[in-house]
């Protein structure tokens, strides 16, 4: 990297967005990523594509598995120059194995969804294998497992009766020799068993000297009777040493061969890794992928600095446009947000090629830039005996040999570390330099020379940071099109200099200057007062389209429920049926169960009192009329289960679900199912039975049971993935008005999953809502999962 990129990244504060980036990361990319910017137009498009899919398992509630990954390539490097790693190395190695193959199966699940990250983060199957050999010799913690071969079990059980016995006898000298003991415990001391004995007394314990403490009051002795076992032990250890050694070679053997799929696979693991932290920081920053378009421009919609959102500011957010072959020309009073709108455009640049999310609002679009140069800030270097001007012509002096067509150039305060009139003719002479080599130029300024050229020149365009006078401080809100004052004058005033002060300079001021401050006051009130008025006529029509769309739903539902056929009476004489049809049923049950003379009359009664409602149900009581149905003789000797039907007594068309039994069919409609006579049937012509088909059924009663299922459809669903909480809400209030119109027991709302933000204002809503809402719950898995919400309806 040339110091002119490290210059415009630190100028840039890209070292915060990688940090941003690394935090959100879960394996050895926490403490050493360094984000990649696309090199080409392709590069960066297959970045955003990659972190596209990440962002959209991630709001489905399938985040990449990315758990138990580490930091190998120390490890590798070293089988590489033939080295033998500790255990510890090879469990991290297996860690991160197992963690490849958990990657590979999960996209290769989902290649259909997310082609390009199973592309990217392609790993090698046959490393399954070597994951299970590694296995068989090295344990989770690290240590040589006994299985790893017959000796290492038979010298471990070795080494271990040897140590029982050695550390018996300590216990039973402790017991016996306590008198001349310092403590009751036995330590080592150079691999040796030692107990701790007091130094006046040491001649009275015979044994090998190992050493005494600091004090000098304690000797540790290893006792004469335990030298040998001792030994023995010591020649036991060493050749179980000698096997752990051998069995810890015999793997790095096997893995060296595997080194170079083994890097490919931890790369694919970092890459995983980077792209599901660019989804989570988009969630964080409530952002999105932007478009990246061919033409060299930037357009931001709602763009808000990055660094400011992470940070929790209450940010401006603002539109900026910026093509090759144009200046934007920002100027404004000091401390308005000049500089932060130069960077935000920088950022906007970089961050997409290296296929990080960025926010703004839909329809921002960004093209690729390579270089990106930005002089922002004090460059004096006291290393080169450079001063602040100085430093700052030898960076424009390279900006200008590589200016050209994708080039983007961010210019903080061009030449103003000098003269004003000679800053002024500099500024706008490199400006047009700039500009006629192609390249995409931002520049912050004061100078008026320079804002004058851009009010004249079709390719440069002023902006202006805007000031409110009446409260005397920046608004932070940049407006197209106009240059801003940098109302240094009211600034100085309110940082507490003298009125008389402010004034003798205001006399000071050449009539030119005082002119131009007077003009430019004027747009900014005049743009403000504009801007206000937009933002009133926008609110105003956000809420008529909402109103609009609120009584095109409540059209739909009562054009839905005129459909039916139905009126209020017919409802409530269905639900009355309903209740009759339950006495039915428990009066079949009683008589299965008990045939005497009262369960006989019992449903007798219950009976006649359903031949009655049912009698009730004629078209005089039928206020609504629906549609003509045109229908046809019906031969009831070919009526079978599964035909289309027009029920005359119902005005409706049902389908047959039990055969003819005296004269009688059991048909069902709508949720109502009754036995009607044959005679009370009229069948339907071909085109009305093809329609009645494919009309979906509409339920008649206004009974709707919390605990009632209702299968998800496109009809019944509402995606509102992707929209702000507001809108969201007033959607999912015309809509359950539709589906509760429209007698549909039950309602789903996909809102995906993401921070639970959206998911948690539909549910606030949903909870203070007595107008439909009987109840709401998360759908099971067969429903959507976490990322719907089922409703059900009064």
């Amino acid at each position: 990297m040339s110091e002119a990129e490290k210059k415009t990244l630190a100028d840039l504060e890209w070292e915060q967005v990688e940090q941003a980036v690394a935090e959100r990361c879960h394996g050895p990319l926490r403490d050493r990523l360094a984000l990649k910017l696309g090199e080409t137009f392709e590069d960066t498009e297959r970045a955003l594509a990659e972190s596209k899919e990440a962002w959209q398992l991630l709001d489905r509630g399938e985040a990449l598995p990315l758990e138990g990954i580490t930091h190998i390539e120390p490890s590798l490097r070293h089988l590489e120059r033939e080295g033998v790693l500790d255990g510890l190395a090879l469990r991290d190695i297996r860690s991160s194995l197992r963690g490849a193959a958990a990657l590979r199966r999960f996209l290769g699940q989902r290649k259909a969804m997310v082609p390009f990250l199973d592309r990217a983060c392609s790993v090698d199957p046959t490393l399954d294998g070597l994951e299970d050999e590694i296995g068989m010799s090295i344990g989770d913690d690290g240590s040589v497992l006994d299985s790893a071969s017959v000796e290492m079990a038979h010298l471990r059980e070795e080494v271990a009766n040897l140590r029982g016995r050695i550390v018996r006898k300590l216990e039973e000298l402790i017991q016996k020799r306590s008198a001349i003991l310092q403590d009751s415990f036995y330590t080592t001391r150079e691999g040796r068993y030692v107990l701790p004995v007091r130094a006046d007394a040491h001649e009275r314990f015979h044994g090998i000297v190992h050493g005494s403490s600091a004090s000098g009051a304690t000797i540790f002795v290893e006792p004469r009777e335990l030298v040998e076992r001792g030994n023995r032990l010591k020649m036991a250890q060493a050749e179980l040493d000698r096997e752990e050694r051998r069995i810890l070679a015999a793997v790095c053997d096997l893995v060296r061969q595997y080194v170079p799929q083994l890097r490919a696979a931890a790369e694919a693991l970092d890459h995983a890794d980077l792209r599901a932290a660019s989804a989570k920081l988009a969630l964080d920053l409530g952002a999105r992928f932007m478009e990246l378009c061919e033409a060299p421009k930037i357009s931001l919609r709602g763009a808000r600095h990055p660094l400011l959102v992470l940070g929790g500011v209450d940010v401006i957010a603002n539109d900026v446009d910026l093509a090759g072959g144009e200046a934007l020309v920002i100027s404004g009073p000091n401390a308005g947000g000049k500089t932060v709108a130069l960077k935000m455009l920088g950022l906007a640049a970089l961050m997409t090629r290296a296929g990080l999310p960025f926010p703004a609002d839909e329809g921002s679009v960004c093209g690729f830039f390579s270089p990106v140069h930005a002089a922002v800030g004090d460059e004096q270097s006291l290393a080169r005996s450079l001063s602040t001007f100085s430093a700052h012509l030898v960076t424009l002096s390279s900006i200008l040999e590589q200016a050209g067509e994708r080039v983007l150039v961010l210019l903080d305060e061009l030449a103003g570390a000098t003269d004003p009139e000679t800053g002024a003719a500099l500024a706008c002479a490199i400006v047009k330099n700039l500009v006629d080599a192609g390249a995409a130029v931002a520049v912050t300024t004061h100078y008026e020379a320079l804002k004058a050229v851009a009010a004249e020149r079709d390719d440069m365009r002023n902006a202006a940071v805007g000031f409110d006078f009446e409260n005397m401080a920046p608004t932070f809100r940049m407006t197209m099109g106009v240059p801003g004052g940098s109302n240094a004058l009211e600034i100085a005033r309110r940082y507490g200099i003298p009125g008389d002060v402010v004034e003798e300079a205001r006399r000071i001021l050449p009539e030119h200057s005082r002119n131009f401050e007077t003009l430019v006051a004027k747009l900014e009130s005049a743009t403000q007062a504009a801007l206000q008025e937009q933002e009133g006529l926008e609110l105003e029509r956000a809420q008529l389209g909402k109103t609009r769309a609120k009584l095109d739903l409540r059209r739909e539902a009562l054009d839905a429920r005129e459909a039916r056929g139905l009126s209020q009476e017919a409802m409530r004489l269905v639900d009355k049926v309903r209740q009759v049809q339950r006495k039915l049923d428990a009066a079949k049950k009683a008589l299965r169960e008990d045939a005497s003379a009262e369960a006989v009359t019992s449903a007798e009664v219950a009976t006649r009192e359903g031949g009655e409602v049912l009698g009730k149900l004629d078209a005089e009581r039928l206020a609504l009329e629906p549609e003509p149905i045109e229908t046809a003789d019906l031969d009831s000797e070919t009526l079978r289960v599964g035909d289309r039907v027009w029920v005359q007594r119902l005005r409706s068309v049902a389908e047959v679900v039990e055969a003819a039994t005296r004269g009688r069919v059991r048909v069902s409609a709508g949720m109502m199912k009754l036995w009607v006579d044959v005679s009370d049937l009229r069948g339907l012509k071909q085109a009305t039975a093809t329609a009645a088909t494919k009309a979906p059924e509409t339920a008649v009663s206004g009974e709707r049971p919390a605990a009632r299922r209702a299968i998800r459809t496109g009809d019944n669903t509402l995606d509102v993935r992707g929209l702000r909480a507001d809108d969201a809400v007033a959607m999912a209030e015309a809509f359950l008005d539709q589906m509760y119109g429209a007698a549909e027991p039950c309602a789903f709302i996909l809102h995906g999953v993401g921070s639970g933000a959206l998911r948690d204002a539909i549910h606030e809503h949903l909870s203070r809502d007595n107008t439909y809402v009987e109840g709401f719950r998360a759908a099971t898995q067969e429903e959507g999962g976490p990322q719907v919400t089922v409703v059900s309806l009064k």
